[in-house]
């Protein structure tokens, strides 16, 4: 049932269908690496590019972040991080004159894939007021645009500043700074979008919220589980990893709704055998119906309770508060509810609890799978929980282990990027810079929405990222952009956040990780500068682009910061500004005064692969929570309920996608090219409501607020999935997620436990 779209835009819903594969990478990643590589950056761009992506000397991938090990390959990437810098480093561009072309209407709609496919932005792009299109516009006069409007406000917090993970620390360290010295802690970020549930279950339990495991750590297990994470797609290089863990003797548990061809088998393209044969890598695939990851953790708690000798009594009476509570909420636990909730047999939990406890090392890692539901913060309490009971936090080869996506999210939040600062934060920054900085809490992404629908807020400026295809419930989110008075986004290629535009509207081009970055000193000569970025274990290193700049009109991110806080604070602010935008060194020395972990900061960085940030819970077994330890808790059991006729939607990325960002149309590890608009429906229950396979059907969400919200003219695939299950693509299915379906304590959307209905459309 295509529909004819825009001309030279691709049609996107009439998908052919194959069976998925088992196994992921080997020879077929590496042709379609090349061909979209060359297809971008052509021949010998290709490989000077590649060969230092994530190299010691090189940049930071702009994709996930994985670390990297200390012994790396001249090939140190995978093939989606290799699609993202490609995009980067394209030889294509967006000229002012394509915007001249392509009124806003236009370009409203037109695919992601397509606006991503245009290249690179070449010169800051403004909307005036009424106007039709985007025209250039001199860098002074786009921050002339932004100091009008913010000077206009009721009130700094009348101003959103989104950041993207992609941002560096120097850039993000300096985006707060400008946002608290104006006045306001209106800092949301991608980060309470995906892994929020996990800060907050962590800050809680352990009193950091990130992850307890460096990649050594992955070596050294006994066993991995994975739960709720498609590393095949979404962190490629994570399956190196268990392919050595596994190697050195650990067994792996895969808990998810989709069977997964990365977790089934890795063929290795680094090498000759891996490339021929791979390695299987799940050793039991716990296929759980969505939402059913607490039940079966808050089991497997009651069962190691019950064992003898099971529980680590020297871990827990020395390190830990809240035992007897939780245990005696983990005894509750029933095995006919968690049965129901999981959809697992009982054989498969007593195949479960004998793998963990014959490992004495025991990691748990997790993605969006568990972070995005409604009780997805007392899910990883109880993930805590179970590791705890073991003693397997502040082990060797032991630990929690959120996978977080953009390679620098994780630096952000560590830099500042938060609405809910630290006292002790914003205590280190009045007194390194002299101003007071506002203490009441800012808005995050769903708070943030809101205020814009509300006309509460009414600047929004993006640092990076796609904040309107990221965002839930795409109508009101679309809305309330539509509300603001000016919106800005400091991009390096096109989106549709430009697309859905304030009253007026800036597009303001900017330096890829993959290019050189110069800024003149106060000597009058232009000097290299370099960037950091803190991956998803907490370590610390350089990124240093190599090439051209795509255009001359681009300006580095810390640069645009830095003369953005000039103009709009003037005189009376007390900040560096002009200082920190000719050298980056300054800034990591300021961070180095307000950071715990960055002391010596220029120093520690400089040395090849960069240093590790402390980690008290891993480093020492001091938990630096309110009780002095490793806090037990105890939550009522939750999962989604599923009336009659309905079926349970997790939202999911394809393999030629990352985030928002589009590479192409295929997932052909699940059998699906040439679209997106479709739907993965179990078999069963595909006949049990009456879904052929190839039929077409609209996914309409019911939630409590008895608004309809629509997907139209999506094409049934069977597919093994869990019972009761289902899965579609986001961003397409966003429209599903209502604003106000949240995680408790985090406000994440829960966009991986979304109530559908399917109806045939009115069109097949």
């Amino acid at each position: 049932m295509a529909t004819k779209p825009p001309k030279g835009d691709p049609v996107q819903d009439a998908p052919q269908v194959t069976e998925p594969k088992h196994a992921a990478a080997g020879l077929p990643a590496i042709g379609h690496t090349l061909r979209i590589a060359q297809q971008q950056m052509g021949v010998k761009r290709t490989a000077l590019t590649l060969l230092r992506v994530n190299q010691k000397d090189g940049f930071d991938c702009p994709g996930c972040a994985w670390p990297e090990p200390d012994h790396r390959h001249a090939a140190e990437f995978c093939e989606n991080g290799a699609k993202a810098v490609a995009e980067e480093a394209t030889l294509r561009r967006i000229t002012p004159e394509f915007f001249a072309a392509h009124p806003v209407a236009d370009l409203a709609n037109r695919s992601g894939y397509w606006l991503g496919q245009q290249g690179r932005l070449t010169h800051p792009m403004y909307v005036p007021e009424g106007g039709t299109h985007y025209e250039p516009v001199t860098w002074e006069r786009a921050f002339d645009i932004i100091a009008e409007e913010i000077a206009a406000l009721g009130s700094p917090d009348e101003a959103v500043f989104y950041t993207s993970g992609r941002t560096s620390n120097e850039a993000a360290f300096l985006y707060q700074l400008f946002a608290r010295e104006l006045g306001t802690n209106n800092l949301p970020d991608c980060s309470n979008m995906c892994h929020e549930s996990s800060g907050s279950a962590l800050n809680e339990t352990i009193g950091i919220g990130k992850g307890s495991v460096l990649l050594d750590d992955l070596y050294q297990a006994d066993l991995i589980i994975v739960a709720g994470q498609n590393p095949g797609t979404n962190h490629p290089r994570m399956l190196s990893a268990l392919e050595k863990a596994k190697a050195n003797g650990a067994k792996i548990i895969s808990v998810n709704p989709l069977p997964e061809a990365g977790l089934e088998r890795f063929k290795n393209p680094q090498t000759p055998q891996g490339m021929v044969k791979g390695a299987a890598l799940t050793d039991l695939f716990l296929q759980i119906r969505i939402g059913g990851d607490q039940a079966l953790f808050r089991l497997l708690n009651k069962l190691i309770l019950q064992t003898d000798g099971a529980v680590d009594e020297a871990f827990v009476r020395e390190h830990t508060h809240g035992y007897e509570e939780f245990a005696e909420a983990a005894r509750s636990a029933d095995w006919d509810e968690t049965l129901t909730a999981t959809g697992l047999s009982q054989q498969d939990i007593e195949e479960a609890l004998a793998m963990v406890l014959a490992s004495e090392r025991t990691i748990v890692c997790w993605a969006m799978g568990l972070t995005q539901h409604k009780h997805s913060v007392p899910t990883i309490r109880e993930v805590v929980n179970f590791l705890l009971l073991r003693g397997n936090i502040g082990r060797s080869g032991a630990g929690v282990c959120p996978v977080r996506g953009h390679s620098n999210v994780q630096g952000d939040r560590t830099m500042g990027i938060f609405e809910r600062p630290a006292p002790a934060f914003l205590d280190a920054l009045e007194k390194e810079f002299g101003f007071a900085p506002p203490r009441e809490h800012g808005f995050d992404v769903v708070r943030a929405i809101r205020a814009l629908r509300d006309g509460e807020a009414k600047v929004f400026f993006a640092m990076g990222g796609n904040f309107v295809s990221a965002s839930p419930d795409t109508e009101v989110t679309e809305a309330a952009m539509r509300r603001a008075r000016l919106t800005v986004h400091v991009s390096t290629k096109l989106n549709r956040s430009h697309a859905v535009t304030g009253a007026r509207a800036l597009i303001l081009p900017t330096l890829g990780r993959t290019e050189r970055d110069l800024q003149v000193g106060p000597n009058g000569k232009s000097t290299e500068q370099f960037v950091t970025v803190e991956d998803s274990m907490g370590m610390v290193h350089a990124s240093r682009g190599r090439l051209e700049p795509a255009s001359g009109q681009l300006l580095s991110e810390p640069a645009i910061v830095c003369r953005l806080a000039r103009r709009v604070l003037g005189e009376k602010s007390r900040v560096p500004w002009e200082e920190f935008e000719k050298d980056y060194a300054i800034i990591r020395d300021r961070i180095a005064r307000v950071i715990p972990g960055f002391e010596d900061f220029n120093a520690r960085v400089a040395r090849p692969g960069g240093f590790t940030l402390p980690h008290a819970p891993r480093d020492e077994r001091r938990f630096p929570t309110a009780t002095g330890k490793a806090n037990f808790t105890a939550a009522p059991v939750e999962y989604p309920e599923l009336p009659e006729g309905r079926l349970l939607l997790q939202t999911l990325r394809s393999h030629d996608q990352y985030n928002t960002t589009i590479y192409g149309l295929d997932d052909r590890y699940r059998g699906i090219r040439n679209g997106r608009r479709v739907v993965l429906v179990n078999p069963e229950d595909a006949d049990r409501l009456g879904l052929p396979d190839g039929s077409y059907v609209d996914l309409v969400s019911e939630w409590k607020d008895g608004v309809e919200r629509r997907a139209p003219g999506f094409r049934v695939v069977h597919y093994p999935t869990a019972r009761g299950c289902a899965a579609a693509y986001y961003p397409e299915t966003n429209v599903l997620v209502p604003l106000d379906a949240t995680a408790d304590t985090s406000n994440t959307p829960a966009s991986k436990s979304v109530v559908v209905r399917l109806e045939q459309s009115a069109t097949d």
